[in-house]
């Protein structure tokens, strides 16, 4: 009964120092096992933390809301920062369906924010799309896979 107790301890204590470590080395990143397409063969995929991807969101839509006013061109320039830098970050071979979502939520949260500038409203999302188009960065991978980086032949 007594070693029991103390297993159960240990185990306590490694998760908690596990916890500690992988919450810090993950990096945004949620860690799924997977095949790819082509061989069938064994990988390990990356997405983008869904808590993460909501939390920059929220973070972009409160921008814009304190951003209401300047000038458009300021903002876009803004904007194409922020969706850069998310598609340099995570652009990972396994994660281009969430830097599109990003890109495409950013967008609609930008068309909202200038629609609301207007009581009128004029803004039409044809016109929105061209505006997308030229100063939001495509969401693409930035990042090749590992083994093709370094030039590893398996």
């Amino acid at each position: 009964m007594h070693s029991a107790l103390e297993d159960k301890l240990i185990q306590r204590a490694m998760v908690e120092v596990l916890n500690a470590i992988y919450e810090i080395d993950f990096l945004g990143f949620t860690y799924i096992c997977g095949k790819k397409r082509s061989n069938g063969r064994f990988t390990g995929l990356r997405q983008t933390m869904r808590k993460r991807l909501q939390a920059k969101l929220k973070d972009v839509k409160t921008e814009l809301r304190r951003r209401l006013h300047d000038p458009v061109p300021e903002v876009e320039r803004w904007l194409r920062s922020v969706v850069g830098g998310h598609v340099r970050y995570y652009g990972v071979p396994s994660n281009s369906r969430a830097i599109g979502l990003f890109r495409h939520r950013v967008a609609w949260l930008w068309y909202r924010s200038l629609r609301r500038r207007s009581q009128e409203s004029r803004l039409i999302w044809e016109r929105m799309r061209r505006l997308i188009d030229r100063w939001l960065p495509p969401a693409r991978v930035s990042h090749p896979y590992a083994l093709r980086r370094l030039g590893v032949i398996i």
